[in-house]
């Protein structure tokens, strides 16, 4: 599908407060956006914006750039076809953009990482192979992995002394290439991750130490995190040297900031504060449908990167 994209930028004009976007959308109806100047690295996923962007993934791009977005995050990177992969990383350097996580290993079904299934650690292996591939082609750092379930009777050092091999032997895949697998703690009762390994930040600052990697650090999801242990700041504080990559997702709902109880805008300042150069993963839903919600949602970013 070719890009409306020249069509929409030539109506950017500049303000004295900001730029106001006009463009052709999908439905050739004409909006107006304002482009922020944000402090943080914030990554909207692709579909987040497609009524404001039109459905072309690469549209949504130039959209997100023109708004002011500085990075893409795409989960299912890995299992799009090569061409939309190339397509895709082709529009992000284009607009000088990032591209964020996308996920290498997450299985909530099965025992992965804790298992010592010598069939399972070739797949796990496989995938961290494929994930070097699909990072040199797309020009990315970071990968997410879930270190899949835990086994039920099975002493828990156990499980743990093998998930650790299991994660030295996939940064060792990394390691060479620059890739940074960043593992995510998952809140255990939240949809269908009643038995994930890794549930909390301290449980992952231990992995990674032990592994022991500039390859594998800690992507700090905060809205697993409210509610799995809360205490946001002071974790974020405890594990700072090994986390990598944080997503954002308000509670309850997982939603855009300021529709929970999470207090983003002071988070977003210490984390600023802190120095950190990352990107910030938008994963989570709009509150509102339709192009109502993607405003919504720009406005509660521009709201709460106001620090």
């Amino acid at each position: 599908m070719p890009s409306n994209r020249m069509n929409r930028r030539g109506f950017l004009t500049a303000s004295t407060a900001a730029a106001a976007l006009s463009f052709s959308t999908a439905a050739s109806s004409e909006a107006a956006v304002e482009t922020h100047s944000f402090k943080l690295d914030y990554a909207p996923h692709i579909g987040m914006f497609r009524n404001l962007g039109g459905e072309d993934p690469v549209d949504q791009i130039h959209f997100m750039a023109d708004a002011g977005f500085k990075s893409l995050e795409d989960n299912p990177m890995a299992r799009r076809p090569v061409e939309e992969q190339e397509r895709i990383a082709q529009a992000l350097a284009e607009r000088d953009m990032r591209l964020g996580v996308f996920v290498a290993h997450a299985d909530f079904e099965r025992v992965t990482f804790a298992s010592e299934d010598p069939a399972l650690r070739e797949e796990i292996l496989a995938d961290m192979r494929k994930a070097v591939e699909v990072a040199k082609r797309v020009n990315a750092k970071w990968c997410t992995v879930v270190p899949g379930l835990a086994q039920r009777h099975r002493e828990w050092d156990f499980q743990t002394a093998t998930v650790i091999e299991n994660l030295r032997r996939c940064a060792e895949i990394c390691e060479p290439e620059g890739l940074i697998m960043v593992l995510e703690p998952i809140a255990p009762w939240v949809e269908a991750h009643t038995a994930c390994f890794l549930t909390k930040i301290p449980q992952a600052y231990m992995l990674c130490k032990a592994v022991d990697s500039p390859s594998c650090k800690i992507l700090n999801d905060l809205y697993h995190q409210q509610i799995t242990e809360g205490n946001l700041i002071e974790n974020i504080d405890a594990a700072w040297d090994e986390i990598a990559y944080f997503q954002i997702g308000d509670h309850p709902g997982r939603n855009e900031p300021g529709t929970g109880e999470i207090n983003y805008r002071n988070i977003f300042r210490h984390i600023h504060a802190k120095g950190y150069d990352g990107v910030m993963g938008m994963e989570h839903g709009r509150s509102l449908p339709g192009e109502e919600g993607e405003r919504a949602l720009l406005k509660a970013y521009a709201e709460a990167d106001d620090f």
